[in-house]
């Protein structure tokens, strides 16, 4: 049995859903079991603020890594420098018992002070392909926890510290898991997101699409969409010119819900997005983000589709055109979006949280006993 922490657990996360999304289900996770958490994060993170209270959120400097221009790279140094400064005194105050980082460049400081602070550390990373800032932290960590498996395939030393966990989903997540698919696909319920990064081509791609179908079909369509705020109204007005039921907006803090209310998801396949669609199961066409360098979101998508929850679809081909094809087809057969649906959901691991909190503990704890 595992000794009573007393100390706080520090976790890192870039200021991005992606990245905050996880670290907040494991906050929620170690809070049910008493133990504080607190959060290093950058600035971008107020965005999405709320889960952690605003005296635990602590922004560090950081910067990520671009080109290799040397007053970029010396500007870069500098700051992550002074992140890592940042991040020891922080460390050196709160006194916690792990640092758990979540990816992102704005994990390096907290989690190399850590490693120089003699405090056990981790890595989560949420990706069928490991990220480059935990690709540089892996080596120097005491555990790393995966989404996906074989990540370090030929590389046994990593290997050997890694953990299976799955990526943790939000409690709100969790709680639409339980919604059982909606068997009546009158009206067909699509979905429609796509991210910091990619709200622009769905805006661009689907209302033209939704065009293409026949009358009969457009009526039975209902339509939720993600826009950036400069194109809500021409989404909205390229619907209503269709006669097509469709609520736009720039964000939706329910996504969960209208998730698990769907037939189809159209998106792309950032981490939390796959672990969602799973966890809740529910079909997609995902459109991977074409430029990541490590082509993270490419081999999230293949996972899914692999698993046989879903389609993917490179940028280069998603067109009007063949996501009518798809769209339609769909609708034409309820009982394989139903057969996609079950698939996607066996993938999920609704208690990722759980399993991520009994790894960060036992690295906590393993070395208090020491």
């Amino acid at each position: 049995m595992q000794a009573p922490l007393r100390a706080p657990i520090l976790v890192a996360a870039g200021g991005t859903g992606g990245h905050l999304f996880p670290a907040e289900a494991l906050a929620a996770a170690l809070a049910q079991r008493g133990i504080p958490v607190h959060l290093a994060t950058d600035r971008r993170a107020v965005r999405y603020g709320g889960a952690i209270a605003e005296d635990a959120v602590h922004v560090i400097t950081s910067a990520t890594l671009r080109g290799r221009n040397p007053i970029t790279l010396g500007r870069t140094a500098s700051l992550l420098g002074l992140g890592i400064a940042q991040a020891y005194m922080l460390i050196g105050r709160l006194k916690p018992a792990a640092v758990i980082g979540f990816g992102g460049y704005p994990t390096i400081p907290p989690v190399l002070a850590a490693s120089w602070y003699g405090v056990p550390s981790l890595i989560h990373d949420a990706n069928a392909v490991i990220g480059r800032a935990n690709r540089f932290l892996a080596p120097r960590v005491t555990a790393i926890a995966t989404t996906f498996p074989d990540l370090f395939g030929g590389e046994p030393a990593l290997a050997a510290k890694s953990t299976l966990t799955g990526n943790p989903v939000r409690p709100a997540v969790v709680a639409a898991a339980a919604i059982p698919f909606p068997v009546d696909s009158d009206p067909l319920r699509l979905l429609i997101f796509g991210g910091s990064q990619g709200a622009r081509i769905m805006a661009e791609i689907v209302p033209s699409t939704i065009g293409r179908l026949d009358a009969a079909l457009r009526a039975r369509l209902s339509i939720v969409q993600q826009a950036r705020e400069e194109d809500v109204a021409r989404v909205r007005d390229a619907y209503a010119k269709l006669a097509v039921a469709a609520e736009v907006a720039p964000f939706f803090p329910d996504l969960p819900v209208r998730m698990a209310a769907s037939h189809l998801v159209v998106s792309r396949s950032g981490a939390s997005t796959v672990a969602e669609l799973a966890a809740i199961g529910r079909p997609a066409i995902l459109v991977p983000l074409p430029h990541a360098l490590d082509q993270d979101q490419f081999a999230n998508a293949g996972m899914l589709e692999r698993a046989g929850g879903a389609i993917r679809m490179v940028q280069e081909i998603f067109t009007p055109a063949r996501l009518a094809d798809e769209i339609a087809a769909f609708a034409a057969a309820p009982a394989r979006l139903a057969a996609m649906a079950a698939a996607a959901r066996a993938l999920g691991r609704l208690d990722a949280a759980d399993r991520l909190a009994d790894l960060v503990l036992q690295v906590a704890t393993s070395s208090t006993n020491k």
